[in-house]
């Protein structure tokens, strides 16, 4: 792992700052890096203000959107709600077709079918509407490379309004409107919305227009939080305060979908984390397993015991998930060692029989062991598709870019994408992509990289550091939680690996007169540095740990380094 300590801010503004907040500088140090350097603007991270976010009109065409959806309602026409399959896509669909519910008795919902359509607005789909005397589709998480596919609606009298968050290629489609802050014409001043973010946006303005309150619109922002947190865009500006309210809302009054899934989930109060790795791969598992309608209808039932039939259902769906990324994984490991592709710039793997359904999961498994861009194929249809993963700082859709000769289509962010091709392009793809990672992929981002904020003494640690670190979160990008080193620390003496193969290091650290109690997950092979007592630096988060009712720090230890 590579160490990298984040710049000290100025010092002069690090203790006005303190002074002003009556905080450690310790504390005033990590809002600084955050570029908070007033009380005022330190008031408004700390206590998130929906009244802070942004006028929805100032995204391009807006108001041509709440127009022609306004036009629609009174005009009783039918409007197809229509999402992508993953967590961003299905909570869209829930958020903007139960909105239009309350104004509308003919908003139908439409998830393509991963394995039939793939991913994005689909021919059957809209094939579908014109069959259902559909006049209006709204796509949300999709749409933005969709022109051709316009095209075909208008010949058959469907307007399109598209809600995306995806780079737009180098044409944007002839739509109603088309809602995307990333189009470089959209003078929207938050750039990082998902997809739920943008639909969220959208109803906001239909609000605004119908003069109706704004308090209509809370009971939404569970869905919204989940799409954030589950997306991984940055937890930044409006995300920030989004999530925020959202989390909120999901620890006091979750809507009764939430509350099915959560129904065996034993915790006072859920953080980011928990939606992360709780709730979004279950919402995943229905698109990926079986069909993403199946979470749709989870987000938006009314009745309990309904509710928790669907649950039950997702559930299977995320048990069987598992077995099979699990079983996925340890193929595509086996293909790398049998092509001797261990020390290749990137991997690309790819088996017919793979279940579309885990290889993005998979994708993201192998950067874990082989760290570099990674890209796993499966048969769709007559076509290859593929998930691509990234490592930090690789922007590996520029990447893609430099293989659109190989590809029949593709589309993504930074550090994910999708794509398809033909089976005769695979292997020219394969080789052009390791050529671009090879020569663009720099040194310093071939390992894993820890950004340490500060340096902090044992002794700095106390209950109301924690506390007021507490109130960092909701984390995500832009917004990680602290991370802090300290020198010069030794083991008691009774540390020890732990958990299945020992993968996991337990320890109690001490320097002078200060010890913390310290787990690292998945850092067993550290263990000889504790064993031997030698005089180490550790990078690390802190941590509550409750034994026996009993709440104590702990330390989440990141990383070990020996002290020679």
């Amino acid at each position: 792992m590579r160490w990298t300590i984040k710049p000290q801010p100025n010092l002069n503004e690090v203790q006005h700052l303190s002074k002003a907040l009556g905080v450690p500088d310790q504390i005033s140090r990590l809002l600084v890096q955050r570029d908070i350097k007033t009380f005022e603007e330190a008031k408004a991270f700390f206590r998130p203000d929906l009244k802070d976010l942004h006028d929805p009109f100032l995204m391009k065409d807006m108001q041509k959107a709440v127009d022609r959806i306004v036009e629609a309602l009174q005009n009783k026409e039918r409007i197809l709600v229509y999402g992508d399959y993953d967590v961003d896509g299905t909570t869209s669909v829930a958020l903007l077709s139960s909105f239009l519910e309350t104004k509308s008795s003919l908003i139908t919902t439409y998830i393509p079918d991963r394995y039939q359509e793939g991913y994005g607005v689909s021919y059957q789909g809209i094939d579908y509407a014109s069959d259902n005397d559909i006049s209006l589709i709204i796509t949300l998480d999709c749409g933005i490379k969709a022109i051709d596919k316009v095209i075909y609606a208008k010949e058959k009298d469907i307007d399109f309004i598209i809600c995306d968050h995806h780079r737009p290629g180098a044409k944007i489609p002839d739509a109603i409107a088309v809602l995307d802050p990333k189009r470089e014409d959209c003078p929207y001043p938050y750039k990082e919305l998902c997809g739920c973010g943008v639909g969220f946006k959208l109803i906001q303005a239909i609000t605004f227009y119908l003069q109706e309150p704004f308090s209509n619109l809370i009971p939404y922002l569970d869905l919204v939080a989940t799409a954030i947190a589950a997306d991984i865009v940055p937890m930044t500006g409006e995300n920030r305060i989004l999530t925020y309210h959202g989390l909120r809302l999901l620890n006091t009054k979750p809507r009764i979908g939430f509350k099915a899934l959560l129904s065996s989930v034993k915790k006072e109060e859920l953080t980011i984390t928990d939606v992360v790795f709780i709730i979004a791969p279950r919402i995943n598992a229905a698109g990926r397993m079986k069909h993403g309608q199946h979470a749709v209808m989870l987000l938006k039932e009314e009745h309990p015991e309904t509710a928790r039939q669907y649950a039950q259902e997702i559930e299977h769906f995320n048990s069987d998930r598992r077995v099979t990324d699990q079983h996925t994984t340890v193929e595509a490991l086996t293909q790398i060692i049998e092509n001797n592709e261990e020390a290749n710039a990137s991997t690309v793997v790819y088996h017919k029989a793979w279940h579309k359904g885990v290889i993005g999961i998979v994708a993201s498994r192998l950067t874990e062991t082989y760290y570099r861009p990674t890209v796993v194929f499966t048969k769709s249809g007559d076509k290859l598709a593929a998930s691509v993963r990234s490592v930090k700082g690789f922007d590996v859709y520029k990447a893609l870019q430099q293989c659109a000769d190989h590809l029949e289509q593709f589309g993504g962010h930074k550090y994910a994408a999708g794509l398809t091709l033909y089976e005769h392009q695979y292997q020219d793809f394969k080789n052009k992509f390791e050529e671009v990672v090879l020569n663009t992929l720099s040194t310093n981002l071939k390992e894993p990289e820890i950004i340490i904020d500060n340096t902090l003494e044992f002794s700095e640690i106390t209950p109301k550091l924690h506390r007021i670190l507490k109130q960092f979160a909701p984390f995500g990008p832009g917004n990680m939680m602290p991370v802090f080193m300290t020198e010069g620390v030794k083991d008691t003496g009774y540390g020890k690996c732990v958990g299945s193969d020992s993968k996991h290091l337990k320890a109690t650290f001490v320097k002078r007169n200060s010890r913390f109690n310290a787990i690292g997950f998945n850092l067993g092979s550290k263990c000889d540095f504790i064993e031997n007592q030698c005089s180490c630096s550790i990078a690390y988060t802190i941590d509550e740990n409750e034994w026996n009712d009993e709440i104590t720090l702990q330390l989440k230890v990141k990383d070990i380094k020996s002290i020679l």
